[in-house]
């Protein structure tokens, strides 16, 4: 039998500035039996720091791939502008990226498609639909296939040579 190549353990980034929310996404995928890490980040400018390995985590690697949570309505830095950069940079651009927010205004679920969001989550006023929500991402994260990281990098390099 040739030799499985494992799947690489995939880091959940959520950019979340609600604690309250938050605490509901955390606790609804560990509900659907992920065991990936978590990380949230408050706001837009501290979550691009810890993508480009800038600002206070300038000597951090990620040892891990990334697939980010993002909410749009964060402080200084709004999550559309941190899609809009993931998106634009070689580095980044096929890290996975679920929007995840309240807004349902159809220009703005347009625009974040159109920046490169993978999926577009509109999140439920009501609790129990947000749970039912969160879980059923869950669901979906579990058998998501994500890019490894050696073929990120590989793809990284060719976009700088066509540059």
């Amino acid at each position: 039998m040739p030799n499985a190549i494992k799947p690489e353990v995939v880091t959940i980034l959520i950019v979340e500035d609600d604690p309250g929310h938050a605490r509901l996404i955390e606790k609804n995928i560990r509900r659907s039996h992920i065991s990936n890490d978590l990380l949230v980040i408050e706001n837009g400018q501290a979550a691009s720091d810890y993508i480009f390995c800038e600002g206070r985590y300038a000597h951090c690697g990620h040892p891990n791939p990334l697939l980010v949570l993002l909410d749009l309505n964060l402080p200084v830095m709004d999550g559309a502008a941190l899609l809009k950069r993931m998106k634009t940079d070689p580095r980044t651009r096929s890290i996975p990226v679920v929007v995840l927010t309240s807004t349902e205004d159809p220009r703005e679920v347009a625009r974040c498609y159109e920046l490169g969001c993978n999926v577009f989550i509109t999140k439920p006023v009501d609790y129990q639909q947000f749970s039912e929500a969160i879980r059923q991402l869950g669901l979906f994260l579990s058998v998501v296939a994500l890019p490894s990281e050696k073929l990120e990098a590989l793809a990284a390099a060719e976009a700088e040579e066509r540059s």
